[in-house]
């Protein structure tokens, strides 16, 4: 099933290009890249200063899809192991 707006949540994200719109971390907003990596409370996103770490639950990410539609998702939606995240059932997606 191909990427879009409606399954995102549920969907792989790394390759993405990611950006950090809002953060309780003042150093992490306005922080864009690719996520290369992701944990159950974290993604590791490569920026061209190099590798950071972003805390799930600590900040609202907007996602470029491969189409280049923007979505904006709260990062306590993606709070999950990432191939449990797939299982999961999202109230509003």
């Amino acid at each position: 099933m191909p990427i879009n707006a409606n399954n995102l949540v549920r969907h792989e994200l790394i390759s993405l290009p990611v950006k950090i719109i809002k953060s309780t971390d003042p150093t992490q907003r306005g922080l864009k890249g690719t996520v290369i990596d992701e944990t159950y409370n974290t993604l590791k996103i490569e920026t061209k200063s190099g590798e950071k770490t972003a805390v799930k639950g600590n900040c609202i990410f907007v996602f470029t899809l491969p189409n280049k539609t923007k979505v904006q998702v709260d990062g306590k939606l993606l709070i999950a192991r990432p191939e449990d995240r797939i299982k999961k059932k999202f109230p509003r997606w």
